[in-house]
């Protein structure tokens, strides 16, 4: 009976103990699984990228492979985003204000982390609003609009260098080269305008300025851009500055040419739209480089490295059924580095325990009946964060040294500087904030201290149009300017000096005859007409000629006009080149030289009243001291000697 009370009492406890066992082990089995759910939680398994850009342009063609290609590599590497994987949403603005403001709004429905482009400066403004709204990360590779700044739009970062830098660039190239006025060519849109005023204000600083701004829309025609060159044409500059778009740039260059306006004497500056068309071509037509001989053209300027040879070799295997024969050009490395750049910034942001979370926006709900349905769109919770990660990044890419300035400005903005001669383009030299112009790298300097004075600053030779090696004056006199208005006066006395006649000039005497001679030395022609100032019955009244040049009435003044002190506040003169006939007669005596000449200056009772103020201090000074001076005492031939002694000494 004993025992089986114990076998029962075992059993029991069996029971008990394997019931124990079943209900413990699932739960710690449960409690595991969702302890690896919450620590995998801040990883999760994929990621998406919105993208925004033209496929059919320059920029685009090289931008497509290159966005397929870091994808590629980011989802490869093991040690970058472990477990997740990063998504790419494309969306083609066609060149389209609104067609890419659209777009952007379906790329941000995708809940996407940080949306790269437009390339569109346009686009960029619309979109920067958007990317404010929803805090997500807007990253442009392409829009180097400077008032796309940080502190109108806060989620606007740009992964290339904003043109305020090209434009400093170009205002220092034309101080380089002593101009003071340059026309600017450029497209009418937030592109081109914002970029020319940058350029002006840069100019300003330069003691130079824009003389005329020739703007056009944007897919303007041949006709257009023929009848506003040859407007162009008629100004004094000849300095032009051409910051226009690549896909149609070329236009310019091919009306320029039929209206004989790429020769001798002129200056053609293009900014970094020109290489990026050239580049972007793989074999360039010779009546291409032959209307470009002489431009001088700014690039984008990245670092030589053995990542960036790399890159170019595997660029001509890359295939895209997207793009098919994507060509290469410095926005293809700006857009691999701009995948890689939200590619890092996302595993510091993750290794940080941070999360990735999406949540209604109250404001968007209000559509007010509208079939809109803007409440598709969510606020990225972590944005400002992310934000924040991607500015603190510093690294290297194939773009050189990816890190921010407090502006959200890449550091050490450089550009190349390229002459398009026969042999295409010579790089000529580099520019950059830290150093300004050298024919070395910029990057060797970024350890010495700046150094941006003009006496170290460097050039190649360039070849300007029309195949010369000196540099254009930068002006000629307008073909629709007026002639010099030179006044003069009328004499009725003393008319050789200048007087009124039949001949071709109108006017004649010895005045006339040396202003044209001085005329004759200048290396350009000077159109002008003589204008009789005066009846010709009385000499006129100089002052009042004077104060006609004063008034702008006349240009110039030339005649027999005396200078004297109060003509002078009001106009310039010239150095005398007459002589008045009023002379100083003096008598003239002439000089003997004598060991005694050093007495002249002063008369025999000068010298007398001089001696005896030396004897007076002599005989005060022995009052003074031969009481207690030992010096001072001792037979008198002895005092009067120190007296003498002392007095010229002291």
């Amino acid at each position: 009976m004993e025992l089986l009370v114990m076998i029962r009492a075992v059993s029991m406890g069996f029971v008990l103990l394997c019931v124990f066992v079943l209900w413990v082990l699932p739960t710690e089995g449960a409690g595991r699984e969702s302890f690896l759910r919450n620590s995998s939680s801040s990883r999760p398994s994929s990621v998406n990228v919105g993208a925004l850009f033209t496929y059919d342009s320059f920029i685009g063609r090289a931008a497509k492979p290159a966005f397929m290609a870091a994808i590629e590599d980011v989802n490869a590497d093991q040690s970058i985003l472990r477990r997740t994987k990063l998504n790419i949403v494309f969306h083609d603005s066609n060149c389209s204000g609104f067609v890419g403001t659209m777009g952007a709004l379906q790329v941000m429905e995708n809940k996407v982390i940080a949306a790269i482009g437009p390339q569109s400066s346009g686009i960029g403004h619309i979109i920067s609003h958007v990317a404010d709204e929803l805090h997500v990360p807007l990253l442009s590779f392409a829009a180097t609009d400077p008032t796309l700044s940080s502190l109108q739009f806060p989620y606007f970062l740009r992964t290339t260098q904003s043109d305020y830098f090209q434009m400093n660039a170009i205002a220092d190239f034309v101080s380089y080269w002593r101009w003071r006025e340059v026309v600017a060519i450029f497209v009418d849109d937030e592109y081109g305008r914002n970029g020319i005023s940058v350029l002006g204000d840069a100019l300003a600083k330069k003691r130079a300025k824009i003389s005329y701004k020739a703007a056009f829309t944007p897919g303007v025609d041949i006709s257009s851009i023929k009848d506003l060159l040859a407007s162009v044409n008629l100004m004094e500059s000849r300095i032009f500055v051409v910051h226009v778009n690549p896909d149609s740039g070329l236009k310019i260059f091919s009306v320029a040419k039929s209206l004989g306006m790429v020769g001798s004497g002129y200056v053609w500056i293009a900014t970094d739209w020109l290489l990026t068309a050239l580049d972007s071509v793989e074999t360039v037509d010779p009546k291409t480089m032959d209307l470009l001989q002489g431009v001088v053209a700014f690039r984008h300027y990245t670092p030589e490295s053995n990542q960036k040879r790399r890159f170019k070799e595997r660029w001509k295997s890359l295939k895209s059924k997207e793009s098919p024969g994507g060509v290469f050009n410095s926005y293809a490395m700006y857009a691999y580095d701009t995948v890689w750049l939200v590619a890092r910034a996302l595993e510091v942001f993750f290794s940080e325990g941070n999360t990735v979370t999406f949540s209604n926006d109250p404001n968007l709900g209000k559509t007010n009946g509208s079939n809109i349905k803007l409440s598709a769109l969510n606020v990225f919770n972590e944005g400002e964060r992310f934000l924040q990660v991607i500015h603190d990044m510093n690294y290297t890419g194939l773009t050189g040294q990816i890190e921010y300035d407090s502006e959200k400005n890449r550091r050490n903005p450089a550009y190349d500087i390229l002459n398009i001669n026969s042999r295409g383009p010579q790089r000529v030299g580099y520019w950059s904030n830290h150093t300004g112009f050298s024919v070395e790298p910029p990057e060797t300097f970024y350890s010495k201290p700046p150094n941006t004075y003009a006496e170290h600053q460097r050039l190649k030779e360039i070849t300007w149009p029309g195949e010369v090696t000196k540099p254009p004056r930068g002006w000629v006199f307008p073909d629709n300017g007026e002639p010099l208005k030179i006044g003069v006066p009328d004499r009725v006395s003393y008319k050789n000096y200048v007087s009124k006649d039949n001949n071709s000039l109108g006017v004649k005497g010895y005045c006339i005859d040396i202003f044209e001679a001085a005329i004759q030395l200048l290396p350009y022609p000077v159109p002008r007409t003589y204008i009789v100032y005066g009846d010709g019955k009385r000499n006129p009244s100089y002052d009042n000629l004077i104060s006609e040049v004063a008034a702008n009435n006349f240009d110039v003044a030339v005649g027999d006009v005396t200078i004297v002190t109060n003509r002078t506040k009001f106009v310039d003169f010239t150095q005398p080149f007459m002589e008045s006939g009023l002379v100083v007669v003096a008598p003239v005596k002439g000089a003997k030289s004598s060991p005694w000449s050093f007495l002249k200056p002063f008369t025999v009772e000068m010298w007398a009243v001089t001696g005896a103020f030396f004897l007076f201090v002599g005989a005060i000074i022995w009052i003074l001291e031969h009481r207690f001076n030992e010096e001072f005492r001792g037979p008198p031939r002895r005092q009067i000697i120190t007296v003498f002694w002392l007095v010229p000494s002291s």
